[in-house]
């Protein structure tokens, strides 16, 4: 798969996934979906969501879709290297949750697996460091500083 169309695929899965989170209304729906989902694999139902909860999922819901949006109209090779970065982010979040013995949240193991596995596919495709040691950003900062 070349570089152009995996950095749209990575921005559609996102879309998709994280379109629900973008609006309180939105975000309520799924919740409760994301719940039962979590008790039919075994875990408990999840806590219900405060105003501030509900806020914090909007802002995350929000800049991913501006994000999606971004990469689906300009699937630029770099941003696969910083979609990568994020999605190690991201999967350090869910591991986080892993780790402090949240056991009855089963539907973690549904994020972590595909955001951990997007990021390696991307820094795979597209190394953050180049074999001279420069970055993707570095070299993005110097072509800025030529103009």
């Amino acid at each position: 798969m070349n570089t152009t169309k995996l950095v749209r695929a990575s921005a559609a899965y996102d879309l998709l996934l994280t379109a629900p989170f973008a609006t309180p209304w939105t975000f309520a729906i799924a919740h409760g979906h994301l719940s039962a989902l979590n008790q039919a694999l075994g875990g408990a139902s999840l806590p219900l969501f405060g105003a501030m909860h509900m806020l914090f999922a909007g802002l995350l819901g929000s800049i991913v879709v501006v994000w999606s949006w971004l990469r689906l109209r300009d699937p630029q090779p770099q941003f696969a290297t910083y979609d990568g970065a994020a999605r190690f982010l991201f999967s350090s979040w869910f591991a986080w949750v892993l780790a402090m013995g949240q056991g009855s949240l089963p539907l973690v193991w549904l994020f972590i697996v595909p955001e951990f596995v997007w990021g390696a596919v991307q820094w795979y495709a597209v190394p953050p460091w180049r074999k001279t040691g420069g970055s993707h950003a570095s070299a993005t900062f110097d072509r800025c500083q030529q103009r």
